[in-house]
């Protein structure tokens, strides 16, 4: 979120996984893995997708499922700040056309979201990355999109009225991500453990966060040039594809955004390619998130004189430990001014409602049971990788 009275950067104040499950009282619990079949994840890159989600004896539209989750959010940060949002601005893939984000806005007002902003991620990414550098009218951005579940490769370019536009963008289709690379470091232990050797692949999420010269995963000692070696191609794959998608265009910058751009093999490998600085925040899985509510305060607020930025960006090519897993908290810069970009005005999409009972009475049910403290939210979740 972003405060109106002075702080303009914006802060994460909730994250967690984007689970929704389906209990036996007919109630939802929110960041709470249940059983098979009753709890559905993934589902905010499904909206417009013909197949529902079953969850118990409920058959439940992927946009339906999203906007629930985001009323949940929504009432969670109410009752923490004491005040309803002045504006909210949701993220999406680039990719979307106007069907994709009708039905989402349609859901959003089935449960009551009616103030609200769609921002394609790149061009979140660039509003994020903006408040922290001076980035000049009809300069160019490149942004590296990697996380857990998806990649994407972007090209955004800020025009003489300081609003982002997107120039270029390519959705990976056969490209490992953050997942993936999971699976080929399990897959290397598993090939010293031998044929009856067992690894789960949380742990292997869990080691490949805590990265260091070497890794041990089930007794096992993987170093991290063996790991290297092993995700070479697929990270070779990845940024020859970022590489077409830029084209011709040679941006001031690439961004690098998602959980998964914290291996430094992305970033060396990018900085080996591209002839321009290769940035990430501290966080980049929260990147987009908070662009998002940079959007939102835009809306809000307005454009106003813009004063010198701060610069928090750094050269992800280095050494430095703080760009590695795990994640630690999210640095901020709390004591300097910034403005970020005039708004892009909300789309106008034709009403696409859904039926208003069963909606209705899905979100009646939206009851957020097990609900943490701040402090044990953010221990345990700020390491989502995708960070939505």
């Amino acid at each position: 979120m972003c405060r109106l009275d002075g702080a303009r950067d914006a802060e994460i104040a909730l994250v967690v996984p984007s689970f929704l499950q389906l209990t036996d009282a007919g109630t939802f619990s929110v960041g709470e893995f249940g059983a098979a079949g009753w709890t559905a994840t993934g589902f905010a890159r499904r909206v417009g997708d013909a197949v529902p989600f079953s969850l118990g004896p409920e058959t439940c539209p992927a946009e339906e499922l999203t906007a629930l989750l985001i009323m949940w959010v929504i009432g969670e940060v109410v009752a923490r700040e004491g005040e309803q949002p002045r504006h909210v601005a949701v993220s999406h893939p680039a990719g979307w056309g106007p069907y994709r984000r009708g039905q989402l806005y349609a859901a959003l007002r089935s449960v009551g979201v009616h103030d609200v902003t769609l921002v394609p991620e790149p061009l979140a990414a660039a509003e994020n990355h903006a408040v922290r550098a001076r980035v000049v009218p009809d300069s160019s951005l490149a942004v590296f999109s990697l996380g857990s579940h998806a990649f994407s490769a972007s090209v955004v370019r800020r025009s003489g009225n300081r609003t982002f536009e997107l120039v270029n963008h390519v959705e990976g289709v056969d490209h490992h991500t953050g997942a993936d690379f999971d699976d080929q470091l399990g897959l290397l232990v598993r090939g010293r453990l031998g044929k009856d050797g067992f690894v789960s692949a949380a742990e292997c999420e869990a080691a490949k966060r805590a990265f260091g010269p070497a890794v041990v995963v089930a007794g096992v000692e993987i170093t991290r040039d063996e790991f290297v070696d092993e995700i070479r191609p697929s990270v070779d794959h990845l940024v020859s594809t970022f590489v077409r998608a830029v084209g011709a265009v040679q941006p001031d910058a690439v961004l690098l955004v998602g959980g998964a751009c914290r291996m430094q093999v992305i970033g060396d490998s990018l900085s080996a390619t591209v002839d321009c600085r290769v940035l990430a925040e501290a966080a980049p899985e929260h990147s987009v998130a908070k662009g998002a509510a940079v959007a939102a305060r835009l809306v809000v607020v307005g454009p106003e004189a813009e004063p010198e930025p701060f610069d928090t960006s750094v050269l992800v090519h280095t050494r430095e430990a703080s760009l590695r897993f795990p994640v630690g908290e999210i640095s901020r810069a709390d004591d300097e001014e910034f403005t970020a970009p005039p708004p892009r005005p909300p789309v106008d999409v034709p009403p696409l409602d859904l039926p208003p009972r069963r909606v209705k009475r899905m979100a009646d049910a939206l009851n957020p049971v097990g609900r943490r403290s701040r402090a044990e939210k953010s221990d345990k979740y700020d390491d989502d990788e995708d960070g939505r």
